[in-house]
């Protein structure tokens, strides 16, 4: 069996969604002073490797918590794009990988932006999917979509219309996801557990893939 992370880091210098803030680490109780070490955490329910609920952008949308806990796990495979030179991912692009998604509960987008994780670029000029595309794909028994990029919308949308396509349907948006070089095998198990907070629109994971190997 093979484990691997596929979650950044929550540091204070990390990339966030334009507009919000970055995590707050604040030391408060200290070894010399309390005889423990605790942190005050404060940051923005989208912060790193996170998942979208429905709730997000839809006043009637489930939150996290209204899922059962089986939906945040299951089989998932790849469709890579990270070598190919396009700005957005049609239907076209998708049918080739028809069969693969028919077998899986999660697919995950590799557009091979994490290496710029870090960088401006990584707000720019991501593969992106169409409204088209993630209408095609709301056709399959999907829990779930993800992408190694910021966003599953293009950066420069104002309507978010791939979010509220895939939304009304229950499926859950997994962004900022890192390590898919990594997984050597087609399908594998991956893994995304929010924390259980009441009215989670969205929440950090701790991401990770589990291989037989």
């Amino acid at each position: 069996m093979k484990i691997t992370d596929l979650t950044h880091v929550i540091n204070e210098d990390m990339p966030v969604f334009p507009g919000t803030e970055p995590p707050i680490l604040a030391k408060a109780n200290t070894l010399e002073r309390d005889g423990f070490r605790e942190t005050k955490i404060t940051m923005y329910s989208h912060t790193g490797t996170h998942i979208d609920a429905p709730a997000h952008m839809m006043s009637n949308g489930l939150y996290l918590d209204d899922f059962d806990i089986e939906h945040f796990i299951g089989n998932a495979t790849i469709l890579d794009f990270s070598n190919e030179d396009i700005k957005f991912i049609d239907v076209d692009s998708l049918k080739p990988y028809e069969e693969k998604i028919k077998k899986v509960d999660f697919v995950i987008i590799k557009t091979g932006w994490s290496k710029y994780w870090g960088n401006k670029k990584y707000y720019e000029d991501f593969p992106s999917l169409t409204e088209e595309a993630a209408m095609w794909l709301t056709g399959f028994n999907l829990k779930g979509i993800g992408i190694d990029a910021i966003s599953i919308d293009n950066m420069k949308t104002t309507t978010f219309d791939v979010h509220k396509t895939l939304m009304p349907k229950n499926i859950i948006i997994i962004e900022n996801l890192v390590n898919l070089d990594a997984i050597s095998n087609e399908y594998f198990i991956l893994s995304i557990m929010p924390l259980k907070n009441k009215n989670a629109d969205g929440s950090p994971v701790r991401a990770f893939s589990i291989e037989n190997i």
